[in-house]
């Protein structure tokens, strides 16, 4: 099925979930979840999927729950998590690699009422990542290399832009006289931009902007896959 778009209601559904975040109302109204979220969002995962694979062909583009779409409820049981039951914010994941999705680079994007954002890399490590991210820019060539890179990226576009520092001490191997050593303050790494939601109702658009940006971030993607590769089993 070709996907055409996000209902111009969708992103009033959502607002609806912000104001009326409570189980027994979603369920009273699932059928319009399914019907302006989740079906689309199926639809889009295909599409966007055969871009993608035209730049990366082997990513990951699975329209299922837990795979390239995430659980509308959120897992309220975690120390710190937001305890409000029900997403009002929408995210799609292509991945790269046999990984977690979450730990391997990936294409993702989320919209909300609020914002449409559309990001590459991996936004925040696990302990395996971040040692693998930390071993691979302790070599001088690919730490400046992946400098560069960023820079490159941000260049292009007044609005691309990337993670803050998430570390205020250098970690051990790394210091201040090293070149791009702020490169290992980083909780995770990856670039984005932020557009307008109401973009998500016109399918044509919603695909040739995000394959565009996705496109100009594609270097990124590639070095952080590189670095999930080298990721240390248990």
């Amino acid at each position: 099925m070709e996907f055409k778009g996000f209902s111009k209601n969708t992103l009033a559904f959502l607002s609806s979930i912000k104001k009326n975040n409570n189980k027994e109302w979603f369920e009273a109204h699932r059928s319009e979840y399914e019907e302006l979220i989740l079906n689309p969002s199926r639809t889009f995962v295909v599409e966007m999927g055969e871009h993608l694979q035209a730049l990366v062909p082997t990513i990951n583009a699975e329209p299922k729950i837990n795979k390239s779409l995430y659980r509308i409820y959120r897992d309220t049981r975690r120390m710190g998590a937001n305890k409000e039951p029900i997403k009002h914010r929408i995210g799609v994941i292509f991945w790269q690699g046999n990984t977690k999705r979450m730990q391997s680079s990936s294409f993702y994007m989320h919209f909300s009422p609020d914002e449409l954002m559309v990001a590459v890399g991996v936004r925040w490590f696990e302990k395996p990542m971040l040692d693998a991210f930390r071993e691979y820019i302790s070599d001088e060539d690919r730490r400046v290399r992946l400098d560069k890179t960023l820079k490159s990226i941000v260049a292009k576009d007044r609005e691309y832009t990337y993670l803050e520092k998430g570390y205020k001490r250098y970690p051990r191997g790394f210091n201040a006289d090293m070149p791009s050593a702020d490169l290992s303050l980083y909780k995770g790494m990856a670039t984005f931009k932020r557009l307008d939601p109401n973009l998500i109702t016109n399918g044509d658009k919603l695909i040739d902007t995000l394959y565009k940006i996705y496109e100009d971030m594609l270097p990124l993607q590639e070095i952080m896959y590189e670095v999930s590769l080298r990721i240390k089993e248990d």
